[in-house]
């Protein structure tokens, strides 16, 4: 295969491609719906049903194009692979500029993963504006991916952005009652976490490009630039943590979360859930701790973030387990997902950074899974109150089934991907976070009590509730759509090597250098700027 993609100049175009294709989609579904203006509802519905079915055919050739980057991909280099690096605005020092390495490989599959399988999510639930619908989410597609593979941080902020609005409106138009507050808090917090991170971009590309008289925005550049003063590297830091903490979310940065998970649609929460919270440990990864390592590594302000991700991971489980909403008791485990997250990153060993990246993949496919399950029962029941089950796995054995085994990967059974990626942060971590990798081993165990007791309410108290007993089962779409979720979950569990070697190697040259650099850097964090 990888001798085919090379005959093809594969890695010269891969990447715009993937950027390209959803772009020329979005338009393509917006014109068919334009042509539809004034037609009758026959019409309106055989015209929706083409969007569905265009946007899933655009999605899933998005979804091959990029499965031959698992092939085409060097696991032995560190470097940037696939580059492109085309001229865009001159006078800015910006340039349109593409690559993809270990820490980005897996977050671009992921989301051409998720992305197809969120349209059959929304198949029957969204059916008022859907051509607007479906170009949205072509376009965050575009956004989300272009914040992986963007080697120029103008570029990056451009698709931050290019993914903030589109979510917005996903939210805010097709969300539950409380939309339009959710969608707003979601919308505050990010933007303003995105204008302070385009501050520090834009005095970076103003060094960058001295020189030159002119701003240079190229990822290569920034990160060639001379040590800045210990006070000037802490403020761009910060600049850095507050938009990536945001989106993580971080505690105490989270509030938005719980209502915009709970508000959004199905496929809303689940590319929420599955992708857009990873953008934020992503860019940790990418930016924030390797431009700053010495800042990023510094004891007070590692230990600050430690003991942050500490107690998102504890609050996270122990909110959780007292929400009666079964939808609001996924979003605050993914609090405590990603407060797993961040305690590898800033444990800094190759185990735990490791370990981090495949909790962020594993997230992204269990907690997906989740709310594509808790969206499918919704429809049925239309509540996502626990209480208004009880018994159901009698009547709906399928989806029983699945919950069962999604459930028990979140919690971090062996043999799911839960297992492999904790067990990776809580090893690599204990080498240099001993006392905050114990507690954040509570989260583990509640989390076990706060599914388990969820399941046990859901599936398999006794069916006393009559309405219950006419629930229908999974249909064939939705098995389908479960399925990949699934045999990823396994796979995973059972077989990590593939995924662990292809990001071995940038991995190892990310906790290198930023290790190296922060051991070369004495830095002192007082307000008159010493060394």
């Amino acid at each position: 295969m990888a001798s085919f993609l090379q005959s093809i100049g594969y890695h010269s175009w891969v990447l715009p491609a993937l950027l390209i294709l959803p772009t020329l989609g979005a338009l393509v579904v917006w014109a068919h719906g334009r042509s539809l203006k004034g037609a009758s509802d026959d019409h309106m519905e055989a015209g929706a049903m083409m969007a569905r079915r265009l946007t899933f055919g655009i999605l899933v050739l998005e979804f091959i194009i990029s499965a031959g980057l698992w092939w085409s991909f060097d696991a032995s280099s560190a470097a940037f692979q696939a580059t492109v690096d085309w001229p865009w605005i001159d006078s800015w020092g910006v340039t349109f500029a593409l690559g993809i390495d270990g820490l980005s490989l897996m977050m671009v599959l992921l989301t051409t993963f998720l992305m197809p399988l969120a349209i059959l999510g929304g198949w029957t639930s969204v059916r008022h504006k859907v051509h607007t619908y479906h170009v949205l989410m072509l376009l965050l597609t575009v956004g989300m991916l272009g914040v992986f593979v963007a080697r120029d941080l103008f570029l990056f902020y451009v698709m931050w952005e290019v993914m903030l609005i589109p979510m917005y409106f996903i939210v805010g138009l097709w969300g539950g009652e409380r939309r339009i507050y959710a969608s707003i808090k979601f919308f505050i917090y990010t933007m303003v976490g995105s204008l302070l991170m385009l501050i520090a971009i834009v005095y970076l590309g103003w060094q960058a490009g001295l020189l030159e008289g002119k701003p240079n925005f190229a990822y290569d550049a920034i990160m060639a630039l001379p040590e800045f003063t210990p006070m000037v590297s802490f403020w761009l830091f910060c600049a850095f943590f507050i938009a990536f903490a945001v989106k993580v979310p971080m505690f105490p940065f989270h509030t938005w979360l719980p209502d915009a998970h709970v508000e959004a649609p199905t496929a809303g929460s689940v590319i929420l859930a599955g992708v857009l919270l990873k953008l934020g440990t992503y860019g940790f990864l990418r930016l924030a701790v390797p431009l700053f390592p010495a800042i990023a590594l510094h004891p007070m302000v590692r230990g600050v973030i430690v003991g942050l991700a500490v107690i998102g991971v504890i609050y996270g489980s122990l909110v959780a387990l007292v929400q009666p909403d079964f939808k609001k008791l996924v979003a605050y485990s993914s609090v405590a997902h990603l407060g797993m997250v961040m305690l590898g990153i800033f444990a800094m060993t190759r185990e735990s950074v490791q370990g981090a990246l495949m909790v962020m993949i594993g997230h992204g496919v269990s907690t997906g899974a989740l709310f594509f399950l808790i969206g499918m029962i919704y429809e049925r029941k239309h509540s996502r109150i626990i209480a208004d089950y009880g018994g159901i796995a009698k009547v709906v054995p399928i989806y029983a089934t699945l919950l069962t085994v999604v459930a028990l990967s979140s919690i971090g059974l062996p043999g799911t991907n839960g297992f492999i990626s904790e067990f990776l942060v809580m090893v690599g971590s204990f080498k240099t976070v001993p006392v905050a990798t114990t507690f954040s081993a509570l989260g583990v165990i509640l989390a076990a009590a706060y599914l388990l007791w969820a399941l046990q309410r859901i599936l398999y108290n006794p069916l006393d509730k009559p309405a219950n007993e006419h629930l229908t089962d999974l249909n064939w779409r939705e098995i389908g759509l479960m399925a990949p979720l699934v045999f990823m979950i396994l796979w995973m569990g059972i077989y990590p090597a593939p995924v662990l070697s292809r990001m071995e190697a940038s991995v190892g040259h990310f906790v290198q250098q930023v290790e190296a650099k922060a051991a070369a850097q004495s830095v002192t964090l007082t307000m008159g700027g010493g060394n």
